[in-house]
């Protein structure tokens, strides 16, 4: 197997990046190489001499291209690539189903004998502990959403709330955003006409409808779902930290709310949850400050009953005689 730096390794490695990224020109196809422009044009001469067709054209949006009908070698990992291909799918499939391990299992055999080896055993021996957090959705519905992301076209899904109630929604699928182990569709709703965030492993159908949309201009998928997770449920909460934002900033999620200064060493936390319990004992009670809830009988409860647990635990026993 040709190392990594060698010209035989180089100009594949400058097919795979004309396969995809079409129009790339010498100056960036030289960055990406790590290499000079000029040695660049020689990787390219080296495809040419190899019979494969690689036009170019000159201008704004010249640059390489593979011509048509090209036919690609198979693709090759080196033993770093492998492996790390490996570690991720254990990472994120610590109990693999059936899919996902048989398609792992052809890619194994796929390697080059050496380099093959290394990855079996590393798939054999390695053990992930499953997140207990992590939802996997599944994987026909999942490529249902992306196909409607990635064409723009609105679809309706059927819902599975977390109560167990079902509905049925007409959606503007804006993104697919892997979060902590959970998949969420980043969308806006037209059954709440608003932004939602609905998780993947919940949705039970995708119907594709032929109606346009256009995602907004500036969207941050990643950043939007952060702000939009910790609206639209349906208990409100509103908590005081007695702590300058500054200091408290660090230690709140965008899941948990809108955080605002309210004087130089106060600040407020404003959202909503649909799980008091969980909002009390895995968000504010990691919170290294001291805070009361002002709204929220549900939260106030929840707090309540966290506190009386830990004052329990808390209590002297006693001598056995008392």
């Amino acid at each position: 197997m040709p190392s990594e730096t060698s010209p035989t390794a180089r100009a594949l490695r400058a097919l795979e990046i004309l396969q995809t990224r079409p129009g790339t020109t010498a100056e960036e196809l030289g960055a990406r190489l790590g290499v000079t422009e000029r040695a660049a044009r020689r990787y390219v001469e080296i495809l040419r001499e190899a019979d494969v067709p690689v036009t170019s054209t000159r201008g704004p949006h010249g640059g390489y291209r593979l011509g048509r009908g090209t036919r690609l070698p198979p693709v090759t990992f080196t033993q770093t690539e492998a492996l790390g291909l490996v570690m991720a799918v254990l990472d994120s499939h610590p109990e693999a189903d059936d899919l996902v391990d048989t398609a792992l299992g052809k890619v194994i055999r796929a390697l080059p004998e050496d380099v093959g080896r290394q990855a079996a055993t590393l798939r054999e021996h390695a053990s992930a502990a499953p997140d207990r957090y992590a939802a996997r959705p599944d994987t026909a519905v999942t490529s249902e959403l992306v196909a409607a992301v990635a064409a723009r076209r609105r679809v309706r899904v059927t819902y599975r709330g977390e109560s167990g109630s079902e509905w049925d929604a007409e959606v503007d699928p804006w993104a697919v955003v892997v979060r902590y182990g959970r998949w969420y569709l980043l969308c806006h709703s037209h059954r709440a006409d608003a932004v939602r965030t609905y998780r993947v492993d919940r949705v039970l159908a995708v119907e594709h409808t032929d109606r346009p949309f256009e995602p907004p201009a500036d969207l941050d998928p990643v950043a939007a779902l952060e702000q939009h997770l910790g609206t639209g449920w349906q208990f409100t909460t509103r908590v005081v930290f007695e702590a300058p934002l500054a200091d408290v900033a660090p230690w709140v999620g965008a899941q948990m709310g809108r955080l605002e200064a309210a004087g130089e060493r106060r600040c407020v936390l404003t959202g909503t949850t649909r799980n008091p319990a969980m909002y009390a004992q895995e968000w504010l009670a990691s919170v290294p400050f001291a805070f009361r809830v002002e709204e929220g009988p549900e939260l106030r409860a929840a707090v309540a009953t966290l506190a009386a647990r830990l004052a329990a635990a808390a209590e002297d026993p006693g001598s056995p005689g008392e």
